[in-house]
């Protein structure tokens, strides 16, 4: 296994870890979930690094790498909906942002195409992982809107751009 890999599994062992340190409830929760959100973060820019840098790109990586992004942001962002940090609505925008890009790049492989990752989604990501860190602090109301305008903001423009990009996916399909 891969350095990239086990980066990326730490990655998804981190996610629990996260969720249960949130869920406990002790005074100081937060900051220490924050601390743990941002080692799981850096981890995704580490392992992308090293996998292209010492030729570690592999098939497991491809499919974990986005799905261990996948759910440690929508772990964060349940978890906010859940207490009336966020809109549900803007979590569904989230979620059907990323159930439909993997809907296309799904009928794409079955044309024998790859849809690589686009900037606008490395933009969201990032984007959206700096947010939910800072919706993690005691921020006032403006700037935690401010956040949730952003991860829906860049979320439904690199979901448009996607598709804009890959339109000839659809026009192959049958």
């Amino acid at each position: 296994m891969t350095t990239a890999n086990k980066l990326t599994l730490l990655r998804m062992a981190l996610i629990p870890v996260f969720l249960g340190v949130l869920y406990a409830g002790f005074p100081s929760c937060r900051y220490w979930a924050l601390g743990v959100f941002i080692i799981a973060s850096l981890t995704d820019t580490l392992d992308g690094y090293i996998a292209r840098h010492y030729n570690q790109i592999t098939n497991f990586g491809k499919f974990m790498d986005p799905l261990a992004d996948k759910v440690l942001v929508l772990s964060a962002m349940c978890w906010f909906v859940e207490c009336g940090q966020m809109p549900g609505w803007a979590l569904a925008i989230v979620l059907f942002r990323e159930f439909a890009v993997s809907g296309m790049r799904l009928v794409a492989v079955e044309q024998g195409l790859v849809i690589a990752a686009a900037w606008s989604g490395k933009v969201k990501t990032a984007s959206t992982m700096v947010c939910l860190c800072l919706m993690m602090l005691n921020i006032p109301a403006w700037l935690n809107l401010a956040c949730i305008v952003i991860i829906v903001a860049t979320t439904v423009y690199s979901g448009i751009e996607y598709f804009i990009k890959n339109a000839q996916v659809f026009k192959n399909a049958d």
